[in-house]
């Protein structure tokens, strides 16, 4: 009878430690692919080119630099006249890279033909003009891991061996003097509207929204609204910056902004109660210098509020940029075509 009986504990404590081995492995198997899913996660990085292959060229140099490597770079020839294959050439070898070309249909459809391409989980979307630090994909990565948000985007900054007009260009886009922090420096991190030259959104979400829309000018703000209005999750990460060049002269940055100026009025009509007081300001501030400019025929003090102003922007811009005197000088000039170029887009639509 005791043997009976130490045969049936024996046959007991076999089946509990059969069983806890099996949970136990289980438990590991399930941590280890959790793991090895956010560790490998690959990511699709999109990048649409108008005769630009300079400054791809500088962008998949830096793609090569990254310390997160699991990732492909889907190029889209947007109908160029200056076509980049030549340099696409160059990085066959070194990264998983993809070119096609299309017809010229502007970024938003050419961002669109790149997402049907991709496989990646998150769509990277960058424009062909910044330049990234080697640990920016990493630090998205890792961003990702803490919060696993549904669309995000990160700041843009200037590089030391940007020129000045570069530099200048910089100031009057992402400073507060000029309205130009409410784009992507602010430290509200949560609720944020992601922009094209740094973005990253879900591919499944994408693909539910049906990505960008047709629009020529402000097809990134478009999205971002679609995406706060479908209620998805967006953030900032401050970590992910990039370097952007943004243009190379004044004649081609205020005919940016002017466009960016029309594109918030259509963007009202399409998404109503869009429109901020501070999307006016340029409009405000343009009206306003042609009154000041007017009254100086009568009296000098009328010029008094501008000098001050861009003594403001003089000192402010050179301190942040090491003392520049020259820098200091063309960002008062590049503040006021931002804020000029704008506000005459932005009435131009109105009116």
């Amino acid at each position: 009878m005791r043997v009976f009986n130490l045969l049936i504990i024996s046959v007991i404590w076999s089946w509990f430690v059969h069983v806890c081995s099996l949970t136990m492995y289980e438990n590991e198997s399930t941590f280890v692919l959790d793991f090895y899913t956010k560790d490998m996660r690959l990511y699709s990085i999109i990048i649409p080119v108008y005769n630009r292959p300079d400054e791809l060229d500088d962008l998949l140099s830096s793609l090569c630099k990254q310390t997160y490597v699991h990732f492909e770079v889907i190029v889209v020839e947007d109908g160029s006249e200056i076509p980049a294959k030549e340099i696409v050439g160059r990085y066959q070898g070194r990264l998983d890279l993809h070119y096609y070309v299309i017809s010229n249909s502007g970024p938003g459809m050419a961002r669109n033909h790149g997402a049907r391409q991709a496989r990646g989980e998150y769509l990277l979307i960058l424009d062909s003009d910044v330049v990234l630090p080697s640990t920016w994909l990493e630090h998205i990565h890792d961003s990702l891991n803490h919060y696993p948000v549904d669309a995000f985007g990160g700041p843009d900054k200037a590089h030391a061996s940007f020129s000045p007009i570069q530099k200048a260009i910089n100031y009057a886009m992402t400073s507060f003097l000029t309205t130009g922090g409410i784009r992507g420096g602010k430290k509200k991190l949560d609720k944020f509207y992601p922009r094209s030259f740094n973005m990253g959104i879900r591919r499944d979400v994408y693909e539910c929204l049906g990505g960008f829309s047709g629009m020529r000018y402000g097809e990134d703000i478009d999205f971002s609204i679609r995406i706060m209005e479908a209620g998805y999750r967006t953030r900032l990460f401050p970590s992910a910056w990039v370097y952007h060049k943004r243009r190379t002269d004044l004649t081609q940055f205020f005919r940016q902004v002017r466009h960016s100026g029309e594109a918030r009025i259509a963007l009202n009509r399409k998404h109503p109660g869009s429109l901020k007081l501070v999307h006016c300001l340029p409009a405000l501030f343009t009206f306003s210098v042609c009154l000041l400019v007017i009254g100086s025929f009568f009296c000098w003090l009328f010029l008094v509020p501008l000098i001050i102003y861009a003594l403001l922007l003089f000192v402010d811009a050179m301190f942040r940029n090491k003392c520049d005197l020259r820098v200091g000088l063309l960002s008062v000039i590049a503040s006021f075509t931002q804020l000029f170029g704008y506000g005459t887009g932005f009435l131009r639509s109105i009116i």
